[in-house]
């Protein structure tokens, strides 16, 4: 009886292909701090099938390319939650146009950042006129958002 359960299950394991592992992506570099991760930096492994990967870890493609490494990436190890950022639209120090809205008046003026910002961000910025300082909102434009 042992011998024909065995054969059965060879049978039935020949007979149903083995369900392919989830693919994920890892770096396939080191990435550093500061370093964009691009599709290039990237490679596909499979898991094993039935393995799934840890919770807290980054894995396709859309989540990964164009961000920016917070601490190292080693080859081959995932990448957690933590360790990415998106990219900075406004960089400290440059000059951009801060913008005050409120209903149909628009008022434009140039400040200075003081902290670096991406997308939604609120960053402090100087106004290159009167040199008083305010926060604002980063718009998508690389503009600042300031007041209501």
């Amino acid at each position: 009886m042992f011998r024909g359960l065995a054969s059965a299950a060879l049978l039935l394991s020949l007979a149903v292909p083995a369900t392919a592992g989830e693919i994920v992506l890892v770096p396939n570099r080191v990435i550093y701090p500061g370093q964009t991760v691009t599709a290039e930096s990237l490679q596909e492994v499979e898991l094993a099938p039935g393995k799934l990967p840890p919770s807290g870890v980054i894995i396709t493609v859309e989540a990964l390319d164009g961000k920016v490494a917070k601490r190292t990436l080693l080859p081959g190890r995932y990448v957690r939650d933590g360790a990415l950022r998106e990219a900075w639209l406004v960089e400290k120090g440059a000059a951009v146009e801060m913008v005050f809205v409120a209903g149909a008046l628009t008022i434009a003026a140039t400040a200075v950042t003081l902290e670096s910002g991406a997308a939604g961000d609120l960053v402090k910025v100087r106004n290159i006129d009167s040199g008083k300082i305010v926060s604002g909102t980063v718009l998508a434009d690389g503009k600042v958002r300031v007041g209501g």
